[in-house]
């Protein structure tokens, strides 16, 4: 029996590689390139399941030229913004994610870009690095602490809740917002909000957790920045559409916002050269899930989708 034939649009880790060509007849990436909207569609015109990351976009033109045969698409991520999910339903195309296995490692570089934001973490590398560290007093590159400050989740789905148990340990307390208000045993004692605008309120560090939809595009915008209180610092390891750009900007020059931590942008890869351009950021360049063991996990959990899809079973994983 011929085995399943599969696209894998970029260079995943040698462990899922060697799983997925056991159990696929598998076409790579040789050079790990974006492709191409055209190159995607060639691609995709003669296999069974596509397994793609963020980089790829799935919308409603190009799922309404893929083929027939191609019944799934099993992305190695766990946001869902790049795929239209109601073409892809209408086309009868099975749509899986990778949930649960990058929680820790994105709330690990949560706690990355909120301590170097509080701390000018950027200041100092490049101050050291660059050979311009000649002088110490006591009001040198002083920061803000977080220990015992107000740790705000937006969103408290899987990632937001390990960011929280993370910021716990800092002594911070937890106050977030959700779509729906979690259990007793889930919360830890988390103050909830029922709306953004009272959790901003409170929001010494606000700390984004929701997906994008064109619900929350731009959610953070320069009224709700405004909510904030004076001084407060962002983090941002979702989406980089969550933020709108131009008014992050203002509230950093102005010093509404102390400082911010950034691991996600509109524009990726890339970023943004204006915010790049302040002292008073942490950037980083869309690491959030990047560690060794979460990738080979992410690789096996997509993987896991396609096998339940080909065995004729539901895929743990399916969002449409």
């Amino acid at each position: 029996m011929s085995k399943p034939s599969l696209i894998i649009t970029r260079r995943l880790t040698d462990a899922v590689l060697e799983r997925a060509a056991r159990d696929y007849d598998v076409k790579l990436n040789a050079d790990d390139h974006v492709f191409s909207r055209e190159e995607l569609l060639e691609h995709c015109q003669s296999v069974d399941a596509v397994l793609p990351c963020h980089s790829e976009r799935f919308d409603a033109d190009v799922l309404a030229q893929l083929p027939d045969r191609l019944k799934i698409i099993a992305n190695h991520s766990v946001g869902t913004d790049h795929v239209d999910l109601k073409a892809a339903k209408t086309r009868g195309i099975v749509v899986t994610n990778t949930p649960d296995v990058l929680s820790d490692a994105t709330a690990e570089i949560a706690m990355l870009c909120m301590l170097g934001a509080a701390r000018r973490g950027a200041e100092g590398n490049r101050m050291v690095r660059e050979g311009k560290w000649n002088f110490w007093s006591p009001a040198f590159m002083v920061g803000r602490q977080v220990t015992g400050k107000r740790f705000a989740v937006l969103g408290m789905g899987r990632v937001g809740q390990v960011a929280a148990e993370r910021a716990r340990g800092f002594g911070m307390e937890i106050h977030y917002h959700n779509r729906r208000r979690l259990p007793a045993e889930l919360e830890k004692g988390a103050i909830f909000h029922d709306s953004v605008e009272s959790l901003l309120a409170v929001a010494d560090v606000l700390s984004l957790h929701c997906p994008t939809t064109p619900e929350s595009i731009d959610l953070i915008n320069a009224e709700r920045l405004a909510l904030l209180p004076d001084g407060a610092i962002l983090v941002n390891t979702a989406r980089g559409a969550l933020v709108d750009e131009r008014a992050l900007v203002e509230a950093l020059k102005s010093g509404k916002l102390f400082a911010a931590g950034l691991d996600v942008f509109k524009d990726e890869p890339g970023g943004n050269p204006e915010i790049a351009a302040l002292d008073n950021v942490f950037l980083l360049p869309h690491i959030g899930s990047a560690t060794f063991e979460t990738r080979d996990a992410m690789g096996y959990r997509a993987l896991d989708n396609l096998d339940a899809f080909f065995a004729g079973r539901e895929p743990t994983d399916r969002v449409t």
